[in-house]
């Protein structure tokens, strides 16, 4: 049996992600807050954290940082953390807080179910969504 643990303020966002991920083999433990999420990685031992960004007075980088920084004290189990980012430039914050994947909202069951089994398998999962179009600069014309 697997553990989830999802983390977000707003339970729209929970009761979405929890659809997805609900499964009879799967255990999901929901929370609320930052420090919540400490406490239920130490508590469970999960397979995966998911974790809003969004999320009251600690959100998902702060988490993310706390998660690595008490792995690396050897205080909690490493586990890998799957950030739900607000917009494309937030990609930066998840690449600087160490998480192995992120979702731009708005959320989709495929998406979701594509994070969760990449890093639940070990893998990393950089969703692509909205990404903007690369725009190609040519050489500038020669004068003569």
């Amino acid at each position: 049996m697997r553990t989830i643990v999802v983390a977000s303020d707003a339970p729209s966002v929970r009761r979405e992600v929890v659809a997805v991920v609900g499964e009879p083999d799967t255990e999901v433990v929901e929370v609320s807050t930052g420090m919540a999420v400490v406490e239920a990685v130490d508590e469970h031992e999960p397979d995966l954290v998911v974790v809003d960004l969004q999320m009251g007075n600690m959100g998902a980088m702060a988490v993310c940082l706390e998660l690595r920084l008490e792995e690396s004290y050897g205080n909690l189990p490493p586990v890998p953390v799957l950030m739900l980012l607000d917009r494309r430039a937030d990609v930066f914050l998840a690449k600087r807080s160490g998480a192995e994947g992120w979702l731009v909202k708005p959320l989709d069951p495929i998406r979701i179910r594509r994070a969760v089994a990449a890093l639940v398998a070990g893998e990393t999962f950089h969703d692509e969504s909205f990404q903007p179009v690369p725009v190609l600069v040519g050489e500038p014309a020669a004068d003569g």
